[in-house]
């Protein structure tokens, strides 16, 4: 009984895996040119998302400060605060505090605009403003100012 082997040394399919033996060299040199623009879209991606959740989170913090305003106007007195209406300075802290993760490292600039006087029936305006820094290379511009509002009517 013969056993035979699926590899020729010598034979007819010699050419066919000479070529397989040639074209390694082109693999290598497709994966070096193609990883740093691969790679290079990943870090665009991944700043992209970057952005979009640090916006999400001042622009949440927008809508706390309004909502922080409208539950404390100016005929909120309990028994335990008899005035526990919210001044501007007393927002702008509460939204500075909040503690949201802050992915690049900038100061949270919050803005309170009551209009008239913080009774019932008026309307309060949050703005928060936010620098974000562009963290990747060959980026002509590094920063990008981002601000969200949020405006609502004071309810008690």
């Amino acid at each position: 009984m013969t056993i035979r082997s699926s590899w020729r040394r010598h034979g007819p399919d010699d050419r066919s895996r000479s070529r397989v033996i040639e074209d390694e060299g082109g693999s290598l040199i497709e994966f070096a040119v193609t990883l740093p623009v691969l790679f290079t879209l990943i870090f665009c991606f991944m700043e992209m998302c970057m952005a979009l959740y640090t916006y999400e989170t001042i622009s949440d913090s927008a809508r706390q400060g309004t909502r922080y305003a409208m539950v404390r106007g100016a005929s909120c007195p309990s028994t335990a605060n008899p005035t526990c209406e919210a001044t501007v300075a007393q927002v702008k802290a509460y939204v500075s505090g909040l503690g949201w993760p802050n992915v690049g490292g900038g100061a949270v600039t919050p803005s309170v605009v009551y209009d008239g006087n913080e009774a019932v029936g008026t309307h309060v305006q949050v703005t928060v403003s936010y620098t974000f820094q562009i963290t990747m290379p060959f980026v002509p511009k590094k920063s990008i100012t981002m601000s969200s509002t949020s405006e609502t009517t004071i309810i008690q």
